[in-house]
């Protein structure tokens, strides 16, 4: 009898387990399939708006031939604050449902606030998502225009992040009032 209940909680351990595996992949695989530049324009407010703009963009098309998707720059690649980034994104689902941007008129109402947020994010996390990519290290100043050698050794100095100087990079700054 008791080998008997040993072997039903082996079987049921490995079943546990076999299962745990099945779950974290699909988990996974849903995770990365939500990165892909693909399913970010699969929905028109993206596709008619930003996605026209990032096109134009040095991280879409440049000499380098590097390019960087939208993930690259709006998802952290740690797994906790990646998941967290996710359920965030919940919101964006509930409004794309909504219809709360579903115009271009409609997406340019809410632009600046849309970019604002997503800003003050940058600028909290110390623009992690831009340093997967530049880090100060890696730059060599001196095959940089005077100019922007002169602003980047400067933000350097001042302990600037990327979002201070670089809004508006890949997609249109919002219209302001003043």
């Amino acid at each position: 009898m008791r080998g008997l209940k040993r072997g039903v909680a082996a079987l049921l351990l490995l079943i546990g387990g076999v299962a745990g595996v099945i779950f974290w992949g699909g988990f996974n695989t849903v995770m990365e399939a939500t990165n892909t530049l693909g399913f970010c324009v699969s929905c028109h407010e993206m596709n008619h708006t930003v996605y026209q703009e990032y096109k134009a963009s040095p991280h879409y098309r440049n000499a380098s031939g590097v390019r960087a998707i939208c993930s690259d720059c709006h998802v952290p690649r740690e797994w906790g604050p990646k998941v967290w980034r996710k359920i965030q994104a919940t919101n964006e689902l509930f409004h794309h449902f909504r219809g709360t941007i579903d115009t271009p008129e409609k997406f340019e109402a809410k632009r600046a606030e849309l970019a604002e947020h997503v800003w003050a994010t940058m600028k909290a996390n110390d623009s992690r998502e831009c340093r997967n990519c530049h880090s100060w290290d890696a730059m060599d100043f001196h095959k940089q225009t005077p100019r922007a050698r002169e602003k980047m050794e400067t933000a350097q100095k001042e302990g600037k992040t990327c979002i201070d100087c670089h809004q508006g990079i890949a997609h249109a700054l919002p219209k302001r009032d003043d």
